[in-house]
Parts: structure tokens; C-alpha cells; sequence
């Protein structure tokens, strides 16, 4: 159980938090590269900030606090040029590093003025990899943005999904060390919700939790399994510090404010051998709902719909002073232990866990895998189960890419 001041400190992003400051270290995925295929510039809050993210004619990514220095318009019904974005109140045009390129009528009625060079908008570094855009919104030079192995992969079709998830991070991201869930979120409520009547699933009977240099591992026994099975050996990981890795997607949990969330999924699903090498020329990314339109409940009929669930149910901010923790919450009592941990540590001088500094370490770096085996096994099934929601011309790109033949009333 957590008193009200330790769990604001785990909760509050805003700016000047000192979790807030501490995640701003690292960098994150806030869209995906995609999302611009038809769009030049995308609204979009993160820690509590308001800002514009966009890709100018010249195909150069920024992002840049949403209010133009001149008098405040709205950025986002902007215009982009070869370099940059323009305000299009007044026509002050801004590059990705946030300074003043033009002041049209400035400089037409006071040529040789340098007015322009004392002015600069807020702005965040956003790099490109794998088809998504990260970005970091901290201070000082950022550390190398993690190489992970599966980015590199060359045998499979990848997608980038997000959802808008109307509550506080942490209790998304404490849902990466909670094992047992997937027992009863993921195979007997969906069991049950399939038929009333319907068998449970196997049942958890030893979990094991361990921390590793990028994040934590938990490992788990069921009763249909042993301590030889790759799920107790090996494990799943909670990425730190706002992410989960299980082999074959990533899911990162993005702080937009203190009651909302950016959920950030990375989805690959290999081809079949005689397909291989295959390239994927271009990588989709589609937003998943969570509200079911005609009845206004959540979505349940996804996997991570089913997280977002569990997450939101909680409250836009969990009270952790009501819970009563038990044996199966180890894994979340350490994390919770390990982040107080590293504020403090942070404040002495510290360097945050997990951090790539050394580029020349940074190249395919490699996680804790379970089920590495298998990736290479076609993946791709009539219903993607992770998310509700995916666009027809997704599914389709995916269908071709595993050699289905499609025909226009389906799969043949």
C-alpha cells in the first residue's frame, strides 16, 4: 500500500514533476511514421505539454510547442514549408530546432532587423526508426535511441498501433509485471464472455520475478507446465522504464498528462519461410479504438482492449491507499520500490537505469526472448487478436505479405 505522497510521486508527469523530469530522459514513441502519409502536421499533448508534430516538404520531422511565439496561434492549423512550419495567423515560419526563420512583415518594413533571431519556440528532438517516431523531451544531449533486435528483423510485416487511454500511466505500466492477469483477463474472461458455462484455463502456481539491466523479467508456472517451460526459464519483460517486450510486439504506455495515456504498440508477425527475405517497403499505422460506438462500453473483444479494461477501471488515477496487495503482486511492489529508488538517485546525480550511451553498444541489442523459436513461424491469423479496430487495407497488406491469395470476396 502507498501513501498519497508516494503515490503522486510514481503518478504526476506534469511539468516540473520530478517523474515527469525522469521519464523525459529516456526517449519515447509517439507515433507512427505513417500517421504523415497524408497528414503534414499532427496535434499532440505529452506531459502535460501541448505541442505540434509534423514532417515538412523536405520530409525533416519537428516538434514544437503548439502556440506561436508571436501571438499565440494555434500551430496546428499551420502550413509547412521545405524547412519547417508556418504560423498561418501572421506567417512567422519556424525550423525544427524552434527558431525564427521568418518574419514576413518584419522583414519587409525593417530589412536589416535581427528580431527574428531573439525568438524560438520549445522544441524536442524526433527521430524515425522502424516506423515509428520518437521523440525526447529532456534536457542536455539524449542518449542513444535503443537499437532493439527485433527493428532489424527482414522476415516479417510490422504494424504501429495506438490508443488513447483516459488514465495515469503508472497503472498501464504496473500491468507489464502483473502475470496472473493474463489467467483471468485474457483466458477465463474471455472464456466465459464466449460462454457462461465455459472451462477456465490453466491455472498459475509459482511466479518468479527478476531485474535485469533494461527492466524486469517475471517468469510463471501453470499447471498445465514446468520449470522447463521457455515462460519460467526465460520470461517476459517489463522494459523500462514505460514499456513491455514479449517477443514478438512492443507496447510502450506514453504519459500525456497525469489522466491520460498514449498507448504505443509495435506489432511484427513473421512470413513463411519461402517467402523470405522479404521487404517491407512501407509500414501502416492505424489508431484502435477502446468505445464501442453503439453501447458506449469499453471494447473487450482484444487482448490489449481487455488491458485497457483493467486499467481504466481504476480510476483516471488509481488511489493505491485502497489496495490490499497480495502474493501476486510482488512484481509490481518492486517496480513501485525500484522507481522510488531512482528519483532519489536521479536527484543525487545518478544515471537513470537502462540509458544507451555508448552508440557502438547500441546495434540490435538484444532482450530476453521466450518464445524466440517460434517467431519464425507464421504468425498471422484470420483475426489479429491484439487490438479491436484494424483498417481493412491493413489486414489485406498483411494477407499479401504471408502469400494468401485474396480475391474480392475474401480469402481464397
Amino acid at each position: 500500500m502507498l501513501d498519497k505522497a508516494k503515490n503522486r510521486l510514481l503518478t504526476d508527469v506534469e511539468p516540473g514533476s520530478a517523474m515527469g523530469d525522469y521519464l523525459r530522459r529516456y526517449w519515447h514513441p509517439i507515433a507512427g511514421a505513417a500517421d504523415f502519409d497524408q497528414v503534414s502536421i499532427k496535434p499532440i499533448r505529452l506531459f502535460g505539454e501541448n505541442l505540434v508534430l509534423y514532417k515538412d516538404l523536405s520530409g525533416t520531422f519537428g516538434l514544437v510547442e503548439r502556440q506561436c511565439a508571436h501571438r499565440s496561434a494555434d500551430l496546428a492549423y499551420g502550413f509547412v514549408e521545405k524547412c519547417g512550419i508556418r504560423c498561418n495567423y501572421h506567417g512567422w515560419l519556424y525550423d525544427q530546432g524552434g527558431r525564427c526563420l521568418e518574419q514576413p512583415y518584419e522583414q519587409t518594413v525593417l530589412p536589416n532587423s535581427k528580431y527574428r533571431d531573439k525568438i524560438r519556440l520549445k522544441s524536442y528532438p524526433v527521430r524515425e526508426k522502424a516506423g515509428l517516431l520518437f521523440a525526447y523531451l529532456g534536457e542536455g544531449e539524449p542518449p542513444c535511441l535503443p537499437d532493439w533486435e527485433p527493428f532489424s528483423r527482414s522476415d516479417g510485416f510490422v504494424q504501429v498501433v495506438t490508443a488513447d487511454v483516459p488514465c495515469n500511466w503508472f497503472q498501464c505500466q504496473e500491468n507489464s509485471i502483473d502475470p496472473v492477469h493474463f489467467e483471468w483477463m485474457h483466458s477465463n474472461w474471455s472464456a466465459r464472455m464466449r460462454d457462461p458455462n465455459g472451462a477456465f484455463g490453466p491455472q498459475h502456481i509459482k511466479l518468479g520475478f527478476d531485474e535485469f539491466e533494461h527492466g524486469f523479467i517475471y517468469k510463471r508456472i501453470r499447471n498445465d507446465t514446468d520449470e522447463s517451460d521457455p515462460l519460467w526459464t526465460v520470461g517476459r519483460v517489463l522494459l523500462w522504464p514505460n514499456g513491455f517486450f514479449l517477443g514478438n510486439h512492443f507496447e510502450w504506455r506514453v504519459p500525456v498528462d497525469n489522466e491520460n495515456t498514449l498507448s504505443v504498440s509495435w506489432i511484427y508477425a513473421a512470413v513463411p519461410e519461402n517467402r523470405r527475405p522479404y521487404r517491407q517497403n512501407h509500414i501502416p499505422s492505424w489508431k484502435s479504438p477502446i468505445v464501442d460506438p453503439e453501447t458506449g462500453r469499453w471494447i473487450t473483444t482484444h487482448v490489449i482492449n481487455q488491458d485497457i479494461v483493467g486499467w481504466v477501471g481504476q480510476g483516471r488515477i488509481t488511489d493505491r491507499g485502497r489496495e490490499n496487495l497480495g502474493q501476486s503482486d510482488k512484481g509490481i511492489v518492486m517496480v513501485r520500490n525500484r522507481f522510488l529508488r531512482e528519483l532519489d538517485a536521479v536527484a543525487a546525480g545518478e544515471r537513470p537505469k537502462g540509458l544507451i550511451t555508448d552508440e557502438a553498444m547500441n546495434h540490435r541489442v538484444t532482450l530476453p526472448v521466450a518464445n524466440r523459436l517460434s517467431l519464425g513461424a507464421n504468425a498471422v491469423t484470420a483475426k489479429f487478436i491484439l487490438h479491436a479496430g484494424q483498417p481493412a487495407e491493413v489486414r489485406a497488406a498483411c494477407e499479401e505479405a504471408m502469400g494468401f491469395e485474396i480475391d474480392a470476396g475474401g480469402l481464397t
